[in-house]
């Protein structure tokens, strides 16, 4: 059975709330991070998610959270 427009988009913005929590939780804010609107659109699975640009700061927090979960610690 093939997912509906609305479903695709539904299945991606539940990926996107579940990134948005994970980042702030390593204290990380991406203000553009999203449901890419062309690719929501269009016939495939999933949409894209569009993480959008950032700040230095937010940049080397993300690394130190990457960093961080690599470790096996909790950046």
């Amino acid at each position: 059975m093939e997912m509906t427009s609305s479903q695709r988009v539904r299945s991606t913005e539940d990926a996107v709330a579940c990134l948005r929590a994970a980042l702030e939780g390593a204290g990380v804010a991406l203000p553009s991070l999203g449901v890419d609107p062309v690719t929501a659109a269009t016939g495939e699975p999933y949409a894209l998610v569009e993480l959008g640009r950032c700040n230095v700061r937010t940049a080397v927090r993300l690394a130190d959270a990457l960093r961080g979960a690599a470790a096996g610690g909790d950046a």
